[in-house]
């Protein structure tokens, strides 16, 4: 075996354990330790402002199909991922996620809408713009997913809760304020093939927009009543600005790098999903155990997610993506592919360090990524938390919300966008 691939496959084995000391715990499984909807007069007042409930069920079914590309079943080639007690589910149709929480999600952006009405007709566009259902929904389905198979583990019931559902739609308003702020830090111009807040309105009003929308998530997490939540959410908050400090700098040690970037990923992208299926699983009256198998499937789902975003940047296009491709290059970022490739290509950690800032790092950088195992090890690192994923949801009793889970790293996986 060649020294470059030797090198990998020892970066590999590195990696496992980076994955295990970032989050505090050798032991993979223990890696970490709203409210009834009260309607407000005003959404009586404004609720005929929105599309008719089949309008809704159209969305809901366009943007099913965008994340699912119309197809619910397991690929065959993916069955790897199964123990042999699970292995008998995965000829059957596995449930589609998106179909199992239609209701849930139908009115969603509808009532996100009514929690950012205000006086201020323009702050209230902004507010609105990136909300406007374009986006795969993923975050929302994943709770109301989560809060089905929790509760049919307690109960004999699968409905999503009032409360579960405001969780849902807290989670999407503060993904929408994040991906502003990320807009603005990133003098982003496009988002979902569309310009940007800030390319639109200036960078003053997108930040202002941004903090607009996470304060009403946070008055509605208040709302919700439960401190355990509230406090669950409020580190979603936290986590998310010390994930963007974190990108901000780089490590020097090569060794810390992967932790550093492991580290960065869960802070802005597994927090909120991880904390999100933890929340409601409280929501549910679930057993500490049962929610900490919510955290560490949400934990796993959400890296992995990050892990299949960073390797579209390299193999997607801008067209598809709906974004500009090679973005995190052109920013100065390393990702997994980056690092990856920087173990058969070391010159490219001077690259890093300077964060491509001179002439031809990007060109050269994407060359050495292509040329390496980096797109496979990315893969492999984003299936390795798939699976984990998998397992934690496994422990669950079987229900249809409960096999869409199961079936949800797979999907998310293989997804183009």
């Amino acid at each position: 075996m060649s020294a470059p691939m030797s090198s990998t496959l020892l970066l590999r084995s590195r990696i496992i354990f980076l994955d295990f000391q970032v989050l505090g715990s050798i032991n993979y499984n223990c890696l970490f330790r709203k409210f009834i909807c009260i309607s407000s007069p005003a959404a009586a007042v404004f609720s005929n402002q929105f599309q008719c409930r089949k309008s809704r069920l159209k969305k809901a079914e366009t943007v099913a199909s965008r994340f699912t590309g119309g197809c619910a079943t397991l690929p065959a080639s993916n069955t790897r991922f199964y123990s042999d007690t699970q292995k008998t589910h995965v000829a059957e149709r596995i449930p589609d996620p998106y179909a199992l929480v239609r209701d849930d999600l139908e009115d969603l952006y509808s009532d996100i809408k009514l929690d950012l009405l205000t006086k201020f007709i323009e702050l209230q566009e902004l507010a609105h713009y990136y909300l406007q259902g374009e986006g795969k929904a993923f975050r929302p389905m994943v709770a109301c997913l989560m809060s089905r198979a929790c509760n049919k583990h307690n109960t004999a019931s699968e409905i999503c809760l009032p409360s579960q559902r405001k969780i849902a739609m807290i989670a999407e308003m503060i993904h929408a304020a994040s991906l502003v702020h990320d807009d603005v830090i990133d003098h982003a111009d496009t988002r979902r093939s569309k310009p940007s807040i800030n390319k639109l309105w200036g960078q003053r009003k997108a930040v202002l927009t941004g903090d607009y929308i996470l304060s009403q998530a946070s008055m509605a997490l208040a709302r919700i009543g439960n401190e355990k939540v509230i406090i669950l959410l409020s580190q979603v908050l936290e986590d998310l600005v010390k994930g963007e400090f974190m990108q901000l700098g780089t490590k020097e040690s090569e060794n810390q790098r992967f932790a550093h970037y492991l580290d960065k990923t869960y802070k802005k992208t597994a927090s909120l999903i991880a904390n999100s299926c933890k929340a409601v699983a409280v929501l549910s009256n679930s057993s500490s155990e049962i929610q900490e198998v919510a955290f560490q499937y949400g934990r796993n789902l959400g890296i992995a997610f990050q892990l299949v975003d960073d390797l579209l940047d390299f193999v997607s296009t801008a067209e598809v993506l709906g974004k500009p491709a090679a973005t995190d290059l052109k920013l100065g970022l390393a990702t997994a592919p980056v690092l990856f490739a920087a173990q058969q290509f070391p010159h490219l950690n001077e690259m890093i360090m300077r964060r491509f800032e001179n002439s031809g790092d990007v060109e050269e950088a994407w060359l050495c990524v292509k040329k390496s195992n980096g797109l496979e090890e990315t893969r492999l690192l984003a299936s390795r938390h798939c699976k984990e994923a998998i397992q934690q949801i496994s422990k669950l009793k079987e229900s249809d919300a409960q096999k869409a889970l199961v079936a949800l790293p797979e999907t998310m996986l293989n997804r183009k966008k």
